[in-house]
């Protein structure tokens, strides 16, 4: 494991709240074997960040001793944090799995997207032509993606099973039922589904199960010194990728990531937290949602579902 990567602290164990968890990892597990059984080139998305690390701990119970069944794979925006490659490579190893990368820097060599004009350019967008182009090329037909119905109002209306079309893009208003645990994977050709095995899981529940499960964190969760700047009211990492415009100054602040996604628009929260216990501590008390710090959701009202409906994670 690398040192980017510290082991996660476990809480006291209370019986409510394990058989809460255990209840929510069953129904995860489930859907993960369903997929399995119903599909026949799934892929898991992983993006580094906590739910998709949890996603991954959850596909090694469904199907051990055995390897999961489909591979990992990781659109690189080339605007990642160095500790989320370390950690992405690192826990591919552990696994055995089979990890593949697509980057956005071979969508735009190719001609297929076009780099936002401007300083700082954002790529969080130019993913979804990435993706939709990975998933064509292996013939995937299910993608597992790590979003959480707690999250954000346009991911709270995904299902389960949620239908793509053959152009990859979502329709909220036309979607399968799902009644008890029955998960209609009827697909015509060219068309796949996005699968959300944590749809039923709050910020509080995964956290609670990485300190039960001790899962492997990378270091940015928790509080470090890094150079940032605020933009918009935004504490944002300085990078290459995201360099201090004028008119701006830089400053050296004690941060952790809550959700973790490109260096252009993850917003950082400064906090003391240094382990999985103090994390808890602080959702807790939090008055605002974890992607409450994300720039590319606050660039309209709709961001994400618009960004969903063209074919977004």
């Amino acid at each position: 494991m690398p040192d980017s990567a510290p082991a996660a602290l476990p809480l006291q164990r209370h019986s409510h709240r394990r058989t809460h968890l255990r209840q929510l990892e069953s129904e995860a597990i489930y859907i993960m074997r369903e997929v399995a059984a119903q599909f026949e080139r799934p892929v898991l998305l992983f993006s580094g960040g906590k739910d998709s690390i949890v996603m991954v701990h959850l596909a090694y119970k469904a199907f051990h001793p055995a390897p999961f069944p489909f591979p990992l794979l990781h659109i690189d925006t080339g605007h990642n944090f160095r500790e989320t490659l370390d950690y992405r490579d690192w826990l591919a190893k552990k696994h055995g799995a089979e990890l593949l990368v697509r980057t956005v820097q071979a969508s735009i060599d190719a001609g297929r997207v076009q780099e936002e004009p401007g300083p700082n350019p954002s790529r969080n967008s130019l993913q979804t032509t990435t993706l939709l182009d990975a998933l064509r090329e292996l013939k995937a037909d299910a993608a597992f993606g790590g979003g959480r119905r707690d999250e954000e109002k346009a991911r709270a209306k995904e299902r389960f099973f949620s239908h793509r079309d053959v152009f990859g893009q979502w329709d909220p208003k036309n979607q399968r039922p799902e009644l008890w645990n029955l998960f209609n994977g009827r697909k015509n050709p060219g068309e796949h589904f996005r699968v959300f095995p944590l749809s039923n899981w709050t910020e509080m529940d995964v956290w609670q199960y990485i300190a039960e499960e001790q899962i492997p964190l990378p270091s940015l969760y928790f509080t470090h010194e890094r150079e940032v700047v605020v933009r918009d009211g935004v504490v944002l990492a300085v990078a290459d990728c995201n360099v201090v415009l004028p008119g701006e100054r830089s400053e050296t602040r004690r941060v952790r990531c809550r959700t973790i996604g490109d260096i252009t628009c993850t917003g950082l929260w400064e906090s003391t937290a240094t382990s999985v216990e103090d994390i808890i501590r602080e959702v807790a008390g939090a008055r605002v949602t974890e992607r409450g710090g994300r720039a590319d959701d606050r660039r309209s009202d709709a961001a994400m579902e618009d960004r969903k409906k063209q074919g977004y994670f």
